[in-house]
């Protein structure tokens, strides 16, 4: 059985944690890892939908204007594309956005 690294500092943190909480010491805030920041995840992604939206346009204005080599069924596909990654970031928006009142409505 194989473990994953980032596994295992978890596991450590959640130890020492649960270690600090029985001796009853205050509890630290974990050290970030080299993960992902939140925010470069979210640009990255609005930015992919941006691209998929202008890719989309791009290629409806060039089958309209009669370019031989854009056809009318990757046109569709593209504008699919772009259509589907903009639900799919409202729905994000809109989970991210319920998260939040969620957590602004809890009694402390």
């Amino acid at each position: 059985m194989s473990m994953n690294v980032s596994n295992v500092d978890s596991l450590l943190s959640q130890m020492r944690a649960a270690m600090a909480a029985a001796q009853g010491q205050p509890l630290q805030a974990p050290a970030a890892t080299g993960g992902a920041n939140f925010a470069d995840m979210l640009k990255s992604s609005l930015d992919s939908v941006n691209q998929a939206q202008h890719q989309a346009e791009d290629m409806q204005k060039a089958f309209v204007l009669g370019d031989d080599k854009v056809s009318l069924s990757d046109t569709m596909i593209a504008m699919q594309k772009a259509n589907i990654s903009f639900q799919t970031a409202v729905q994000v928006r809109n989970k991210v956005a319920a998260a939040y009142n969620d957590i602004m409505n809890m009694q402390v």
